[in-house]
C-alpha cells in the first residue's frame, strides 16, 4: 500500500464495540437510561437556578456553567454511541472523529477550570467576605467564564488541528468513541511534536486547576479552624459539594488517561468502563449533589415541585 493510499482513508472503523456485540441491547439500553438521567437531573437543576432570580448569585451561576458543561461533554459521546449500539458497521469519518476528540477534551479542560473558578468563589466568600462584592461582581463572573471555556478551546483547538493534519496508515480504532492519543497510533508519519503537545495541555488544562484549588482549600481551612463552629458548618455546607465533585472528576479523569497509556493491556469490558467513567458519574452526581446538598437550591426546587403538585388536576 503506498502514501497515496494511506492519505485516501477517510474512515474508522470502531473497533472497541466488537465484544460487546452480544449483549449490544443490553448496553444500549443501560446507555440510554444513564444519557436520560443525565439531563433530566442537570436540566432540572440548571432551571431551578435561571428561574429564580434570587439564585441568581456567582456561586449559583458556576454551578449553572458546570452543569451546562456537562451537558455539552455528554452530548459529543452519547448520541453517536446510542446509534453506534444499534448499527452493525460503527464507522466514523476522520472529520467527526477529531471533533468527537475535541468537544471531549474541552469538556474535561473545561470542567477543571470551572471547578478552580468555583473554588475561587468560595476562597473570596469565606476568607474575604467583605470584599466579595468587590471581587467577584458579575462583570467578573463572566469574564471568569469566558476564561474558563475560551482558552480550554484555544489550547485543545490547536492539538486538533495538529491531529487532523496527519495521514492514515491504519483504520480501525480499538475504542468506542474517538480519543486523540488513539488517533495519533494510526499515523503514518513521526507523531512525537503531537504528542509532546498532547502531554503538554494535559499538563496545563489539570495541574495548575488543581494546585489553585488545592491551595483555596488550605487557605479556607486555616480561616475555618480559627472561628466558631456555626462558621465552620455553614462553610462546609458550602465547600463539601464542591470538594465531592472535584475528586470525583478528577478520579473518574485518572482512569480515562490511564486506560489510554495501558490500552491493549487491560481487559476490554473494564478498559471501556474506565474510558467513559468521567462522562457518566460526574455529570450524574453533580446535580443530585448540588440538588441535595446547597440548601438554597433544594429548598426552591421543593417549592416548584409543590407548586406543580397543587395546580395538578386530579
Amino acid at each position: 500500500m503506498n502514501d497515496s493510499t494511506f492519505s485516501n482513508i477517510t474512515y474508522l472503523y470502531l473497533e472497541g464495540h466488537v465484544e460487546l456485540e452480544k449483549y449490544r441491547y443490553v448496553y444500549f439500553t443501560v446507555t440510554l437510561l444513564i444519557y436520560l438521567l443525565i439531563i433530566c437531573c442537570n436540566a432540572v437543576v440548571i432551571s431551578v437556578i435561571f428561574a429564580n432570580k434570587r439564585l441568581h448569585e456567582p456561586m449559583y451561576i458556576f454551578i449553572a456553567a458546570l452543569l451546562c458543561n456537562a451537558l455539552w461533554g455528554t452530548a459529543a459521546l452519547y448520541p453517536k454511541l446510542l446509534i453506534d449500539f444499534l448499527t452493525e458497521t460503527r464507522i466514523i469519518s476522520f472529520e467527526a472523529c477529531t471533533f468527537q476528540s475535541f468537544f471531549i477534551y474541552n469538556y474535561a479542560a473545561s470542567e477543571f477550570t470551572l471547578l478552580s473558578a468555583m473554588a475561587y468563589d468560595r476562597y473570596v466568600s469565606i476568607c474575604k467576605p467583605f470584599q466579595y462584592a468587590t471581587l467577584i461582581k458579575m462583570s467578573t463572573v463572566r469574564k471568569i467564564l469566558f476564561c474558563c471555556w475560551f482558552l480550554p478551546s484555544f489550547e485543545i483547538g490547536i492539538g486538533m488541528i495538529m491531529t487532523y493534519q496527519i495521514r492514515l496508515c491504519k483504520f480501525k480504532l480499538n475504542r468506542i468513541y474517538c480519543n486523540n492519543n488513539a488517533l495519533l497510533k494510526l499515523s503514518c508519519g513521526e507523531t512525537s511534536v503531537r504528542n509532546s503537545y498532547g502531554l503538554f495541555v494535559l499538563v496545563i488544562c489539570v495541574f495548575p486547576p488543581t494546585i489553585f484549588i488545592a491551595f483555596s482549600y488550605v487557605r479556607i481551612l486555616t480561616i475555618c479552624l480559627k472561628n466558631s463552629k456555626d462558621f465552620r458548618r455553614k462553610a462546609l455546607q458550602t465547600c463539601l459539594p464542591h470538594l465531592i465533585i472535584f475528586i470525583s472528576f478528577t478520579v473518574t479523569s485518572c482512569f480515562e488517561v490511564i486506560n489510554s497509556r495501558l490500552e491493549g493491556n487491560v481487559p476490554h469490558l473494564f478498559a471501556m468502563i474506565m474510558s467513559v467513567e468521567n462522562l457518566v458519574i460526574p455529570p450524574l452526581i453533580n446535580p443530585v449533589i448540588y440538588g441535595l446538598k446547597m440548601q438554597e437550591i433544594f429548598n426552591r426546587l421543593k417549592r416548584m415541585i409543590w407548586k406543580k403538585r397543587i395546580h395538578m388536576p386530579f
